[in-house]
């Protein structure tokens, strides 16, 4: 098994038809299985990196890493996040996900990083940790635009915010991020990253 990395579009077809296809066991489209899958599916402003855990040709877990700058108390922090992190149904179980999911957190903390922050739903709290991320307490991540924003907290989620704070800067304005409203606004179409 190894861990190959690619910038979002320019992942090989050929991996990038067997990530779609795993998402689309997690998260059916409306479209069905026998939409396209293999275009990219985030903001190339992000700057978007796939990861995918393969094994003898095969897809066993992927996710992506999303990028951006941010300001919190007025200060500029360089910030990533995990999304889109799946493992196909045959490979659940065996760590795999949690594998590919601990490197991710090792890649951005080796690219300097200041701290990477997403949402996970409630449930997947203890999968995280068990890779390295940590809760941020009593945390929202705002989301979406500042014209049209979408927080973590609206009615019908149940998310925590999960955590990495990776250089001195990051650590040092981690208490700042405790119980606090994050303006990240990734856009329309990576609202919550």
């Amino acid at each position: 098994m190894q861990i190959l990395s690619f910038p979002e579009a320019a992942t090989p077809t050929d991996l990038r038809v067997q990530v779609g296809e795993i998402q689309e066991q997690v998260w059916p489209s409306e479209s069905g299985p026998d939409a396209p899958v293999a275009t990219p599916t985030h903001d190339p402003a992000l700057r978007p990196i796939s990861m995918l855990l393969v094994g003898e040709g095969t897809v066993l877990a992927a996710l992506d890493i999303l990028f951006k700058e941010i300001v919190h108390v007025d200060r500029c922090l360089s910030a990533g996040g995990l999304s889109r992190v799946v493992t196909s149904e045959q490979a659940r179980g065996r760590g795999y996900g949690r594998q590919l999911v601990a490197a991710a957190r090792e890649r951005m903390a080796a690219q300097g990083l200041d701290l990477g922050l997403f949402t996970c739903d409630r449930p997947l709290q203890p999968f995280y940790e068990s890779a390295g991320w940590r809760v941020l307490p009593g945390a929202v991540l705002i989301g979406g635009t500042p014209q049209d924003p979408f927080p973590s907290d609206q009615p019908g989620f149940d998310k925590v915010m999960m955590s990495g704070f990776f250089s001195a800067a990051g650590r040092q304005a981690q208490a700042s991020f405790h119980h606090s409203r994050i303006e990240l606004y990734p856009g329309e179409i990576d609202k919550l990253w």
